[in-house]
């Protein structure tokens, strides 16, 4: 599953094993109570469950499947 996390300070790619909507959400919720500094969200979710970041997207020729907005 391709996300994208939005941000502030960066809109990163992340990929990683597919799941539902709600688990996304769970799992968007325990790294962000974890997350002191949410320009470092990104790192700490892929830390957490087994995300890798992709190339920038101006790079790469993908679309996400979600995108998770940081700011909210």
């Amino acid at each position: 599953m391709i996300v994208e996390i939005d941000g502030y300070f960066e809109n990163v790619l992340i990929i990683g094993k597919a799941c539902s909507i709600s688990e996304l959400k769970m799992k968007y919720k325990i790294a962000k109570t974890r997350c002191t500094d949410i320009s470092k969200f990104a790192d700490i979710f892929c830390g957490m469950f087994q995300f890798e970041r992709l190339p920038p997207p101006h790079e790469i020729d993908v679309r996400p499947e979600v995108v998770i907005d940081t700011d909210n």
